[in-house]
């Protein structure tokens, strides 16, 4: 049986609670990835997604304005926006829980945690690209 721990992320890419969203996108963009975990100095804070990003930025309060949009990529920062204490799982949770936990909750993305720790992080695609392996 897979588990988490054969599908993960191992030291994921990560974001400070004070990183701003251009930062973040700019960090998106270079690995790839659309679930950045949150730390405060060791500790995981949260997660922020694409999602998250998006709607901060493409708030109705800004009115279209450039000048606001700038703005908010050089002043919003992670913990404005970010998931905090986002549900994370185990190294040794099964893959079947990890689909799941994404599929009821609609999430993208868990972390992997061991007694506070971050592990790794497991994400849909990572599923699917498990799921599109042909069978031996």
């Amino acid at each position: 049986m897979l588990l988490a721990k054969d599908l993960m992320t191992v030291d994921p890419e990560f974001v400070l609670m004070e990183t701003p969203l251009r930062e973040i996108i700019a960090l998106m963009n270079r690995c790839d990835c659309r679930q950045l975990p949150v730390l405060e100095g060791d500790q995981v804070v949260g997660i922020i997604t694409d999602r998250d990003v998006r709607l901060a930025i493409n708030s109705p309060v800004l009115n279209d304005e450039p000048l606001k949009r700038l703005f908010v990529l050089d002043e919003v920062k992670a913990v404005d926006c970010m998931t905090r204490d986002p549900l994370n799982i185990k190294r040794d949770t099964p893959i079947y829980e990890i689909a799941g936990i994404l599929a009821r909750h609609k999430f993208g993305a868990l972390l992997v945690m061991d007694r506070g720790n971050l592990e790794g992080i497991i994400t849909v695609t990572d599923l699917l690209n498990q799921m599109a392996l042909k069978p031996e």
